[in-house]
């Protein structure tokens, strides 16, 4: 069974700037929430293995050596200390927005997937409107949900969550991608072209390309705003023979890609 991951930050692990230096031998303690849960809920003991991870690719490959319940400390040892390096192709997920909680669902399984950004869209045709104060609340509601999943999921890095887009910031944003060697394809049912026979970039420097996928509402995509991503560069792809919810067809979408891609060889 895979060892438990919790999230280290600068503020609930000692000595203060251990994750920087830290190696094989060294005795760390980690507070806060997370080693609340770690103690109280998950009820570690003496010599478990759990691995801390700070979401920006460092995992530590510890032993516990004491939990503390009334500190809420956990203290550990390292083992290992792995670097883990992006992976050889970005993937975006760009997620209209829905109701009742499917485009969370949709963040869920994109980080398990191995989602490296999302980037929220109000389409046209979404019903859930993110405005001023709603839009901050969405956006952190997003990041509480990728969190959770990169925990679940063993992750030493936890996917970026975007400022809420407009279809008109999207336009710009694609074109980006595109001129700087990326991919952007659309997920339409009209569409014709497979996505798993898609071209997928290749890098070319130091930075992986990206290949975004954008999901549109439960309405669907516009007219208007197929031809103006394709105008900007973007492709438009069948994902297969049948029509998914939004909650599904961009996880389903990626793992199409990072097999294609050999992210899971």
């Amino acid at each position: 069974m895979s060892a438990p991951v919790f999230i280290l930050t600068p503020d609930t692990l000692e000595p203060v700037g251990a994750a920087g230096a830290a190696d094989r031998g060294d005795l760390l303690a980690l507070t806060g929430a997370e080693a609340h849960h770690a103690v109280t809920v998950r009820r570690l003991r003496a010599g478990e293995r759990v691995d801390l991870v700070d979401g920006a690719g460092l995992r530590l490959v510890c032993e516990v050596e004491a939990a503390e319940g009334e500190r809420d400390r956990l203290m550990v040892r390292v083992a290992e200390r792995i670097e883990e390096p992006p992976a050889a192709l970005r993937l975006v997920l760009v997620q209209a927005l829905a109701k009742g909680g499917r485009d969370e669902q949709a963040v869920e399984t994109a980080t398990e997937v191995g989602v490296d950004t999302v980037v929220p869209w109000q389409a046209e045709r979404c019903v859930s409107v993110w405005r001023g104060p709603r839009a901050a609340k969405g956006r952190a509601r997003w990041r509480a949900t990728a969190r959770r999943a990169s925990k679940q999921a063993r992750r030493a890095r936890m996917p970026r969550i975007e400022a809420v887009m407009t279809t008109g910031a999207l336009i710009v944003w694609a074109r980006k991608v595109v001129e700087t060697g990326g991919a952007v394809l659309v997920l339409h049912e009209e569409s014709t072209a497979p996505i798993g026979r898609t071209a997928l970039p290749e890098a070319d420097g130091d930075e992986p390309p990206t290949a975004a996928v954008v999901v549109g509402p439960e309405g669907g995509i516009s007219d208007a705003e197929t031809i103006a991503l394709e105008n900007a560069g973007a492709t438009a792809v069948r994902l297969g023979p049948h029509v998914m919810r939004t909650a599904s067809a961009g996880p389903v979408a990626l793992a199409v890609l990072a097999q294609c891609a050999g992210l899971w060889g």
